[in-house]
């Protein structure tokens, strides 16, 4: 097991779609060792997130999806830590509404990423939005994902880009696929287990339908 570590950062801001905002607390996830990281996600202030990096190499700013909350302040992160920016493309019509114009590196399904001795994989989860990503660490036994699984049940589907029985899908099929002493770091809230939320679907599936 290589000396891989995961660290939290939690800012504030705010939520926008649709013509509504709303209040909300990101988590931020750091995945390395003493000398490099992987930052998943940008929420909101970047001081923040930066001095958890404390003069670390950033290999790469993730993020899992393109809304505002999540890629706050992706392209000031990359600027300031010299790092690229990997979104998957079916979320650049998110991306366009908050940084129009501005570049970014392309994250692909079963994509890895090397930090720190071992390698994170992507898994493309969409349903919360077209292009949401989940961050595996096999070695590790780590889940990271976004806004699709949280503690109790799916992420939200009743906004644009979204929808019900695709996230449902990504869930059964490739989150519940994983060990279920899998720990779950979600972008809100506390974490899970895999095998703490995978009983639940039928009734998510009912309650949702």
């Amino acid at each position: 097991m290589s000396g891989v570590r995961v660290d939290r950062v939690v800012t504030s801001g705010t939520f926008s779609l649709d013509g509504g905002t709303w209040d909300v607390d990101n988590n931020i996830w750091l995945i390395g060792d003493d000398s490099e990281v992987v930052i998943v996600d940008a929420a909101h202030t970047a001081q923040p997130i930066i001095d958890a990096v404390a003069g670390r190499k950033v290999v790469a700013i993730v993020c899992t999806h393109g809304h505002n909350d999540h890629v706050t302040v992706a392209p000031e992160l990359s600027e300031r830590l010299d790092a690229p920016i990997l979104l998957n493309p079916a979320d650049d019509v998110l991306w366009e509404m908050t940084h129009p114009g501005v570049r970014h590196g392309s994250l692909e399904d079963g994509q890895r990423i090397a930090v720190a001795g071992t390698d994170i994989q992507a898994i493309h989860t969409p349903g919360h939005s077209p292009g949401s990503t989940c961050l595996y660490l096999p070695e590790a036994g780590e889940l990271f994902t976004g806004d699709t699984l949280f503690s109790g049940g799916p992420g939200a589907t009743g906004r644009s880009y979204s929808d019900f029985p695709t996230i449902i899908g990504s869930i059964r099929d490739k989150l519940f696929a994983l060990p279920a002493e899998t720990k779950v770091h979600t972008g809100h809230g506390d974490g899970t287990t895999i095998g703490t939320e995978s009983p639940h679907l039928e009734e998510w599936i009912r309650v949702g339908s």
